[in-house]
């Protein structure tokens, strides 16, 4: 498998294993699939409630744990420096887990939510920084920011984010996002690279598949990579696991590459970042 080299110089395998919607009690299983296929690439967040599965998994996989990779991130209501200390610590007991590889930020605080959301935003990320120094993380990043995001914590911070963790598939592909990450020595990762399921069924994506004898989920998987894009699909069943890792020996045709940027609007998860979807989320289950 490829590796993406961060800013820092940390490899990062060029696909990831998603554990998005995967339950606490299953996550185990999935990941010892996911490492017995060929992952090494492993992510998972706090709000995903299951880094104590996700964990199991990694420690009774059979690797050593430095030949793999685990992402982790941090999630809202923890945001603010000891709060995020804190809510670290937590993820590495859940994990299990001396250090973690890559530690992002889930979502930014934006205006929408808090007149302060600059500072938000920095006081979380000092944390971080203190985390990376202190050698509890080897890399730091982010998810679901957008370049103004971005350029607002580059200003207020010592260490650059060396991650932006964003949706990305055929059908919703952050053109601005990815071309800006690039130049600014960021590297991209794609969740929901199959769009949530919803792209797979897009007559363009199997005509294309069967131009290449290959599934739709392998073409989006491609395309991401083609994009420079360290994509992260998901998927419960150890068949499905293995066939979206097999993406390495083939290449999408320019031609087929620019047809699935030209494709309209599908499979969009609704979670646009200036929404605040995430505080929604909490504040409904607050209610």
């Amino acid at each position: 498998m490829d590796n993406i080299e961060l800013s820092n110089g940390c490899k990062m395998p060029a696909i990831g294993y998603g554990t998005w919607q995967t339950g606490d009690g299953e996550a185990a299983r999935c990941v010892r699939s996911a490492v017995e296929a060929g992952y090494r690439h492993i992510d998972t967040a706090y709000g995903y409630m299951n880094e104590r599965g996700v964990g199991e998994g990694i420690r009774t996989c059979g690797i050593a744990r430095e030949e793999l990779f685990v992402a982790t991130k941090h999630w809202i209501t923890g945001r603010g420096y000891e709060k995020t200390l804190a809510q670290a610590d937590e993820s590495l007991r859940n994990l299990g887990l001396d250090y973690i590889d890559l530690y992002l930020v889930h979502w930014p605080a934006v205006a929408k939510t808090f007149d302060d959301w600059r500072r938000i935003n920095a006081d979380t990320w000092s944390a971080f920084e203190k985390l990376y120094h202190d050698g509890k993380v080897r890399a730091i990043g982010v998810s679901n920011y957008l370049p103004s995001h971005i350029e607002a914590l580059r200003e207020d911070c010592e260490i650059p984010p060396m991650v932006d963790q964003i949706e990305f598939h055929p059908g919703y592909w952050h053109r601005e996002t990815v071309e800006w990450c690039k130049k600014n020595s960021i590297a991209v990762e794609g969740w929901s690279p199959l769009g949530c399921g919803k792209v797979l069924s897009s007559p363009l994506i199997g005509e294309i598949a069967a131009k290449y004898g290959r599934t739709p989920a392998q073409i989006c998987i491609r395309y991401a990579i083609g994009h420079g894009v360290v994509p992260l699909p998901k998927s419960t069943r150890p068949d499905r696991i293995a066939d979206n890792l097999r993406v390495f020996d083939f290449s999408l045709a320019a031609e087929d590459a620019a047809a699935l940027d030209s494709m309209p609007q599908l499979g969009y998860s609704g979670f646009f970042p200036e929404d605040a979807p995430a505080d929604e989320l909490v504040r409904q289950m607050e209610k």
